[in-house]
């Protein structure tokens, strides 16, 4: 996955993922003060009725300004984790773009680039 590459080359506490960054983090942090960035994901939750209105509410802000805002793309369910069958979730992109930057703020992913950093020396 291409994402995983570059937390591997890069460490996760250093990458920005869009030009808005910070307009995303501090609106997604606004709407969903209660996500802690290194606790798994509650898919069903993400995916009840309310859930899914909720993010849908909050994903449509950014139609205009995120290019395929609503693409279907693959998340981590767990920042300790690789992507495999059972720690993976299908998610869209302003989701996976919330919860990582999150995550790479809060400087859960640079295990990553640690542990790529460690193989290669």
């Amino acid at each position: 996955m291409t994402y995983w590459s570059i937390l591997e080359k890069v460490p996760g506490s250093k990458l920005r993922l869009t030009r808005m960054d910070d307009e995303i983090l501090e609106s997604f942090q606004k709407e969903f003060p209660d996500f802690d960035p290194a606790a798994t994901i509650d898919e069903d939750q993400m995916k009840s009725k309310e859930g899914k209105e909720k993010w849908r509410n909050w994903m449509n802000q950014f139609e205009k300004t995120v290019h395929d805002f609503n693409f279907g793309t693959m998340l981590r369910s767990n920042p300790k984790f690789e992507y495999d069958q059972e720690t993976t979730i299908f998610a869209m992109r302003m989701q996976f773009y919330a919860v990582e930057i999150a995550r790479n703020r809060a400087g859960l992913n640079d295990w990553v680039y640690e542990k790529a950093q460690k193989a290669s020396s």
